[in-house]
């Protein structure tokens, strides 16, 4: 039996590639010789335990099967193809050779294996399962060991087990707690120290607002900042651009004024402070590609374009440009160029997207700290009774689409039962005329069918009828018709009956002293 692992090379962005020797495995100049195989940036490179690049998978990552993938389906992809290659060197198998009962080893082992103390979802399988029916169907490998196609190679009634939701009042402690360094009783902590406080907390509540995905919300451009208001005057619309998307469409979005403010804020204090610190450094000047906007048309289709260094001229649709090319895009300002990219690391550079989930990571970190008992830290959370679990709020950037998802139905149950006074036959006129609450969250979602919003937003409550807990009062309680319900009430309820949403009241104690 062979021994070792697999390993992936990503071959980086421009400017990425950091200090080389003029010989690098032999070669000359790298980045010239990737480029002159095909490769692009985000690329894998599968390297064997013997340290020997498999040329078979550089074929398939260059292959028009792989090569057209998003960059974060590539990641995903190559990284559960490793972990297979892995399986089969373990077991003496050349991939090509894999046959089906390797891959139902493989399955029973990564699902069901008691002694597997990592197992995965079924969500989580067939998405490993369609990355290698891709390889193997590229291979010509037959009959497939694999296809996701079959229903016996696929997990039934799959449901993602990332779904998570936090109540208003829960996102508001661990945002104190996380991103602004309150101590367990709502002061500031004496040892904070934080110059992206303002920018944290900012793109957290316009992704809570909006409900954007982490990658939507993270590439906005500083004139994408919504700035028209509805006739109310509470939530201001903009456009987010088909190209970072997953739907690949163009859409509208809606965020609350609040919001907007917030960001707003940000873009004259600490994003200021980090641009003038980058040119004061000639930070700017040293980037490997600067695009200077010269131009952005009006209209519902808007058209940018740009010049570069060297003179070279270029245009491109605002909706066609991918978060990577957004980075490279700079603005004149009062003191020289500077990113039109909105959110930026301290040091004044665009912050990539995958950046976003660190500063979760660190307020998650925090509020544990904060939280728990030392004793309690010290087991893993993946361990945790349910008890230590519910003390200290955890969240990721996409549980603040789920968290906006939630809030949305609620508020439109509320709305369309209360405020309005609709009997059940009503209740189906007016959904029949302009779509119950299930199709306008979709809507707002970006969901291209309502069933999407279902099934991986909302599944874990459906079983509670919601129109009956959202109701207004119930006559018999007395209370007057059109009368609408405390809303943390409500997901105060709403927590104590399901599971997968975190609210303050639910925590096992109530927040005592602070522990430093």
């Amino acid at each position: 039996m062979q021994v070792g692992e697999w390993r992936v090379v990503w071959v980086p962005d421009p400017g990425g590639w950091g200090p080389l020797s003029e010989a690098v495995l032999g070669v000359r100049d790298l980045p010239r010789a990737v480029v002159g195989l095909g490769l692009q940036a985000g690329d894998p490179a599968f390297v064997a335990p013997d340290f020997t690049v498999d040329l078979d998978l550089l074929e398939f990552v260059r292959s028009n099967d792989f090569r057209w993938l998003e960059r974060e389906t590539k990641r995903n992809y190559a990284t559960d193809i490793r972990l297979l290659l892995d399986f089969l060197w373990s077991r003496g198998v050349p991939w090509r050779e894999a046959s089906a009962r390797d891959l139902a080893d493989y399955r029973a082992w990564r699902c069901r294996a008691p002694e597997n103390p990592r197992r995965i979802s079924g969500a989580k399988w067939n998405r490993e399962a369609a990355a290698f029916t891709k390889l193997f169907r590229w291979a010509g490998v037959s009959p497939l060991p694999v296809d996701v196609s079959r229903r016996e190679d696929r997990a039934a009634h799959a449901v993602s087990s990332r779904v998570s939701w936090l109540t208003p009042r829960t996102w508001g402690l661990w945002s104190n707690i996380g991103l602004r360094g309150h101590t367990r009783s709502g002061a500031a902590a004496l040892d904070w120290a934080s110059r992206a406080e303002l920018r944290n907390t900012s793109f957290v509540q316009l992704l809570l607002s909006s409900g954007l995905r982490r990658q939507e919300g993270a590439s906005l451009l500083t004139f994408e900042v919504p700035s028209q208001r509805l006739r109310s005057g509470r939530y201001l619309h903009g456009r987010v651009a088909g190209a970072v998307t997953r739907s690949k469409r163009d859409r509208t979005f809606y965020a609350g004024v609040d919001a907007v403010g917030q960001v707003e804020a940000y873009v004259q204090s600490e994003r200021a402070w980090a641009v003038q610190r980058a040119q004061d450094q000639g930070r700017y000047d040293r980037l490997p590609l600067v695009r200077r906007l010269t131009s952005v048309s009006r209209g519902q289709d808007p058209v940018v374009r740009w010049q570069e260094p060297d003179g070279t001229v270029g245009r491109q649709r605002l909706g066609g440009l991918g978060w990577r090319e957004r980075q490279w895009l700079f603005v004149d300002g009062p003191d020289g160029l500077e990113p039109a990219w909105l959110w930026l690391t301290e040091q004044g550079t665009p912050m990539p997207p995958e950046q976003w989930n660190g500063v979760f990571r660190e307020a998650n970190l925090r509020c544990e700290r904060v939280l728990l008992a030392a004793e309690e830290r010290e087991v893993g959370r993946g361990f945790r009774t349910a008890e230590v679990r519910g003390k200290t709020p955890y969240a990721t950037p996409h549980a603040c689409r789920h968290s906006f998802a939630l809030y949305m139905l609620i508020v439109l149950n509320q709305l369309m039962e209360a405020r309005f006074g609709l009997t059940a036959a009503d209740r189906r006129d007016f959904a029949l005329l302009f779509g119950d609450p299930w199709f306008l969250v979709k809507t707002l979602l970006g969901h291209a069918d309502v069933e999407t919003t279902k099934r991986h937003y909302l599944s874990p409550v459906a079983h509670l009828q919601l129109e009956s807990i959202l109701a207004a009062a119930d006559d018999s309680a007395g209370a007057s018709p059109g009368r609408v319900e405390d809303l943390d009430e409500v997901f105060s309820r709403l927590a104590r009956e399901t599971s997968g949403i975190q609210d303050v009241d639910t925590l096992v104690d109530k927040l005592p002293r602070d522990r430093r």
